[in-house]
C-alpha cells in the first residue's frame, strides 16, 4: 500500500512530468510578439507569494485575475485593493469588488492599472532630451461572472476592456477569460471533499488583436530624396501591424496533504502554455492556521517560472491574515518575488470581507 503521506503530492509530480515532456520541441518561442503583456503580471499578495500557482483555488477577489470560477466559492463579499511596486519605477495596481448574490452567483468588477512614469521625450536632433516629457499608462477593465453549479463544481467567465497610451499613440482591445474548478475527494485526509484535490483549468486574454495610432505617428516624409523639385516635406504615417494578446492557458492542481484541527496545508502547482514564451510550471505552497470568529493566518511559499527557457524568476514567499470584527473581516497580504538581475519586488495586498 502506497504510503499516505506521498499519495497528495502525485498530481504534482505527473503534472511536472507532463509539462517537462510537453514542453520539448515546442522552439521558437515567439518572445516579444504580443502586445499588453501587463496582462501577464501576476496580482494579489497571496497568488504572488505562492509562485503564481493559483488557478486551483479558490475563494478569493483575486480570482477575477488567475481563474474567475474562483469566484464562485466566495462565500462573503468581498472589496480588495493591491499595490505592485514593479521593476525600473514601473507601478502596478489593482482595485475590485466582488459581491455574493444568493441564487444567481458571484459577480466581481476590477480595473488593473499601469503606470510607466515620467520619462524625456527625445530626438535624433536632442538625444539628452527636449525638455518634454511623456507618460505612458495601460489599463485593463475586468466584468466576471461566477456560479457554483454544485458545491463541487463553478464555471467563470471575465470580459476586459485593455486600453494601452503612449503619450499621443493608443491602442484598445477586447478580450474574455474563461475557467473552470472541480473539487474531488481524491487524496483528501479527512474525507471531506473540501480537502481533495482542486483541479483548476482557464484560458486567459482570448480576444482582438491591438494595433496602435496616434498623431505621435505623424512624420513628414521626403519621397524621393535624390531628386530635386519634389515636396521636401510631405505628410506621412506610420502604419503599425496590429499585435495578439498574450494568450495563456493555465492548468492547476491543489492538494490538502495535512488538515489537522485548524491547521491545514496546501501544495499547488500551475502548468502554463503561453503563446509567446516557452511552457513552463509554478509551484507553490500555503499553511493557513484558523482562530474560529477572530482571525486566520497564512504563511506562503513558492518558485515561479520552472523549466522555463532563460527566466529571470525565482522564489517567492509571504503571508497575510484574515481579522474578524463581527460579520466583517478585514484581510492583508505580503508577497515576495525576486526578479533576477532587475531586482526584487513586493506586493501588499488590502482587502474587507462584508
Amino acid at each position: 500500500m502506497m504510503n499516505k503521506c506521498l499519495k497528495p503530492i502525485l498530481p504534482v509530480l505527473v503534472l511536472n512530468l507532463f509539462l517537462m515532456t510537453f514542453s520539448y520541441g515546442q522552439k521558437p518561442y515567439r518572445v516579444g510578439t504580443t502586445a499588453a503583456n501587463f496582462l501577464e503580471v501576476g496580482i494579489g499578495g497571496a497568488g504572488n507569494a505562492m509562485g503564481e500557482a493559483y488557478v486551483g483555488m479558490e475563494g478569493d477577489l483575486a480570482s477575477i485575475y488567475w481563474n474567475p470560477a474562483g469566484l464562485g466559492f466566495m462565500e462573503k463579499s468581498e472589496a480588495q485593493f493591491v499595490h505592485q511596486p514593479w521593476v525600473v519605477d514601473i507601478s502596478t495596481e489593482f482595485a475590485g469588488v466582488g459581491l455574493t448574490l444568493p441564487k444567481v452567483g458571484t459577480l466581481g468588477f476590477g480595473v488593473i492599472y499601469m503606470g510607466y512614469g515620467d520619462m524625456k521625450v527625445t530626438t535624433l536632433d536632442r538625444p539628452k532630451g527636449t525638455g518634454e516629457f511623456f507618460t505612458a499608462n495601460e489599463y485593463a477593465f475586468h466584468f466576471s461572472y461566477s456560479r457554483r453549479l454544485a458545491q463541487w463544481f463553478s464555471f467563470g467567465v471575465t470580459g476586459k476592456y485593455i486600453s494601452s497610451q503612449i503619450w499621443h499613440t493608443s491602442a484598445n482591445a477586447l478580450a474574455v477569460d474563461l475557467g473552470v474548478i472541480v473539487k474531488t475527494y481524491f487524496f483528501s485526509p479527512t474525507g471531506q471533499r473540501e480537502d481533495g484535490l482542486n483541479i483548476g483549468v482557464c484560458i486567459s486574454n482570448y480576444g482582438t488583436r491591438m494595433k496602435y495610432d496616434g498623431i505621435d505617428l505623424l512624420r513628414p516624409i521626403d519621397i524621393a530624396p535624390d531628386e530635386e523639385g519634389n515636396y521636401e516635406f510631405a505628410p506621412g504615417k506610420f502604419d503599425l501591424e496590429a499585435h495578439e494578446l498574450p494568450l495563456i492557458f493555465r492548468l492547476g492542481v491543489a492538494v490538502h496533504p495535512v488538515v489537522f484541527g485548524n491547521h491545514k496545508l496546501t501544495i499547488t502547482t500551475d502548468a502554463l502554455h503561453p503563446n509567446n514564451n516557452s511552457e513552463h510550471i509554478n509551484v507553490g505552497a500555503q499553511y493557513s492556521l484558523d482562530i474560529p470568529g477572530i482571525s486566520r493566518f497564512y504563511l506562503r511559499g513558492g518558485y515561479k517560472a520552472l523549466f522555463m527557457d532563460e527566466s529571470e524568476f525565482g522564489p517567492t514567499f509571504g503571508g497575510g491574515f484574515i481579522y474578524w470584527i463581527n460579520r466583517t473581516g478585514f484581510k492583508l497580504d505580503y508577497a515576495y518575488r525576486s526578479v533576477g538581475i532587475l531586482g526584487n519586488v513586493h506586493s501588499y495586498s488590502f482587502g474587507f470581507l462584508f
